[in-house]
């Protein structure tokens, strides 16, 4: 078992607006996935391919760090999944979210992802977004002589919601990423900072 799902008691200010219905964001959210083909022979087909990623990407939101924590969560939010998503054979096993993973497309899967977010930006009403630029933790391989990974993301300061992210190249720097991260977003009327420099709204 992963250590994920640390319990730990938080306080944080909640920042969504009052309009925004919760249940409305996730039931409809396997309707941006239908476009993501399914990579598994049909006749092994148990569980359904859009119930696999929303549990997956719901249970990440709220913590997972591993293929059980994602059971785990699965388990513990049943009753409340089932209000939305079919769950034909319950919920999937750890080795059936690697499995489908390790398999789909992962640019067509992004596609499908930005298209949920670019929802949220939406019902959300997102008016500040900070663009960053992070080195991931333990993403060097020093066996390999790859560099550590390194990652520009567009940030709702008001959500606390990544709304994209875009590898920077190793022969390039965060200056040539970050006209290409703003590109896939449509962030019309949003104000764009970056570090201490504050950008006027995009029009």
């Amino acid at each position: 078992m992963s250590t994920g799902f640390e319990k730990k008691k938080r306080k944080t200010k909640t920042s969504f607006a009052a309009s925004v219905d919760s249940f409305d964001i996730t039931s409809k959210f396997q309707e941006y996935f239908t476009e993501l083909k399914d990579p598994r022979v049909e006749r092994t087909r148990y569980h359904l391919l859009t119930d696999i990623i929303t549990i997956a990407i719901l249970a990440v939101i709220a913590g997972a760090q591993g293929w059980e924590d994602i059971e785990e969560y699965g388990f513990n939010k049943q009753e409340w999944l089932k209000t939305f998503l079919e769950l034909p054979f319950g919920i999937p096993s750890p080795d059936t979210f690697r499995r489908v993973f390790e398999k789909i497309n992962p640019k067509e899967f992004e596609q499908c992802f930005r298209l949920w977010v670019q929802s949220l930006v939406e019902k959300l009403g997102v008016e500040v977004v900070a663009i960053d630029g992070k080195v991931l933790k333990s993403s060097y391989d020093r066996k390999s002589q790859l560099k550590a990974l390194h990652m520009v993301s567009a940030w709702s300061t008001e959500h606390r919601l990544v709304l994209g992210q875009r590898k920077v190249s190793a022969k390039s720097n965060e200056i040539t990423a970050i006209p290409a991260l703003l590109e896939i977003l449509d962030l019309s009327g949003c104000i764009i900072t970056i570090d201490a420099f504050v950008f006027t709204k995009i029009d």
